[in-house]
């Protein structure tokens, strides 16, 4: 059977307030018979993690603008984004680049 994988989630810039203040979470996916993408994660995420007012992090079914996701330190822009495939003990960080004024 395929082993789960456990993956690092870190939420910054005020996106932790949506997550109950935690900035760092360590979370072992669930086994699936497709590879986990962000696309899937992102749907585990707000069912999972997401604490409160789910449309400051989510727009249909991705990241909703002004959140910036990096993956192992890298823009998903050259990932492929919704489409990245998670690999073993990948990091991926969402920043929140909107700030209440």
């Amino acid at each position: 059977s395929k082993i789960s994988v456990v993956h690092c989630f870190y939420f910054r810039g005020g996106a932790e307030l949506l997550f109950d203040g935690v900035k760092k979470h360590q979370v072992t996916l669930p086994c699936q018979p497709e590879p986990w993408d962000i696309r899937n994660l992102l749907k585990w995420i707000k069912q999972n993690l997401l604490k409160e007012r789910p449309e400051l992090f989510m727009q249909g079914e991705s990241v909703r603008p002004g959140i910036l996701v990096l993956i192992n330190d890298a823009d998903w822009e050259l990932m492929g984004e919704l489409d990245y495939k998670l690999q073993d003990q990948d990091n991926v960080l969402f920043i929140s680049t909107l700030h209440g004024g």
